[in-house]
C-alpha cells in the first residue's frame, strides 16, 4: 500500500452539489414551519373549497372553479415566491444566517439560486394539490400547459425579485408585517377571488397592472378560455421580474 493512499484532500463540493444540497434545507425548512404551511398550502386550498362550494362571489357565466382555480394557483405563486421568501430571507438576515452562509464556500449566487429552486419545488407540490383538489370539485382546464409553465415561471421570477428586495432592505419586522399586508390586499384587489370587472374603470387599469393581475388573468386566459399565450399579461410580468430582480441585485444588504 503506497504512502498517502488515505491522505485526507479537503476542499468545497462542487457548486452544483452545493447548491442541490442548500435547496433541499430549504425546502424542508419550509415545509416544516406551521405558519409558512398556512399561508403557502392551506389558505389557498380553503378558499378554493369555500368560494367553489358557496356561491359567495358572483364569478360569471359557467362553474365557479373555472374561475377560481386560475387565481388560487395564483395566489399560491405568490404565497411562496413573495410572502414566504420575504418573511424567511427576512429573518435568515436578521439572525446572521446570511452572513454566515456569505462567508462559507457556497457563493452568494449560488445561494439565491438555491432559494429560487426550493421557491420552484414548493410550488410543484402546491400545484399539484391544488389541481387535485380543484379536479374534484369539477375543474374542467384547457389550454396550453406549456403557456401556464411560461406564465407561472414569469410569475415566480418577479414575485421573488420583489420578495428579495423587501426582505433585503427592510427589518425582519417590517418585512413580516408588510409582506402579510401586501398578500391580502393583492387576494383581494388582484383578481383572484373578485372578477376584475366589479372594480371601477379607473381603479381596473391600475390594478391590471399589478403582478398578481397579470398572473392571474393571464392563466384563466389559457386555462379557462383555453387561448394561447396572453403576450400583454406576459409582458407585465417580465418587466416586475426584471425591476424587481435588478433592485434586489442592486440594494440587497446581507447584514
Amino acid at each position: 500500500m503506497s504512502a498517502g493512499t488515505f491522505t485526507p484532500r479537503p476542499g468545497a463540493a462542487p457548486v452544483s452539489r452545493m447548491i442541490l444540497a442548500q435547496t433541499a434545507l430549504e425546502t424542508r425548512m419550509l415545509l416544516r414551519n406551521g405558519e409558512q404551511l398556512l399561508l403557502t398550502v392551506i389558505i389557498p386550498a380553503l378558499l378554493l373549497t369555500l368560494f367553489s362550494a358557496v356561491d359567495i362571489v358572483d364569478t360569471g357565466a359557467g362553474k365557479s372553479v373555472d374561475f377560481l382555480a386560475p387565481g388560487i394557483l395564483a395566489l399560491a405563486v405568490l404565497s411562496t415566491a413573495f410572502t414566504g421568501q420575504a418573511i424567511a430571507t427576512g429573518f435568515d438576515r436578521r439572525y446572521g444566517v446570511l452572513k454566515r452562509l456569505g462567508a462559507s464556500p457556497l457563493p452568494r449566487w449560488a445561494l439565491m439560486a438555491a432559494k429560487t429552486l426550493s421557491v420552484l419545488v414548493t410550488e410543484v407540490l402546491q400545484i399539484a394539490l391544488l389541481t387535485v383538489i380543484a379536479f374534484a370539485l369539477g375543474w374542467s382546464p384547457h389550454g396550453n400547459p406549456l403557456s401556464v409553465a411560461v406564465l407561472i415561471l414569469l410569475g415566480t421570477a418577479a414575485f421573488s425579485g420583489l420578495g428579495l428586495l423587501m426582505a433585503g432592505t427592510l427589518r425582519a419586522e417590517a418585512t413580516l408585517a408588510a409582506a402579510n399586508l401586501v398578500f391580502l390586499l393583492l387576494l383581494v384587489g388582484g383578481g383572484v377571488i373578485v372578477p376584475m370587472e366589479k372594480f371601477p374603470g379607473a381603479v381596473q387599469s391600475v390594478l391590471g397592472l399589478l403582478p398578481i393581475s397579470a398572473l392571474s388573468d393571464g392563466l384563466r386566459e389559457v386555462l379557462q378560455n383555453g387561448a394561447a399565450l396572453p403576450w400583454g399579461d406576459a409582458a407585465i410580468l417580465a418587466a416586475w421580474a426584471v425591476l424587481g430582480l435588478g433592485a434586489a441585485a442592486r440594494w440587497f444588504r446581507w447584514e
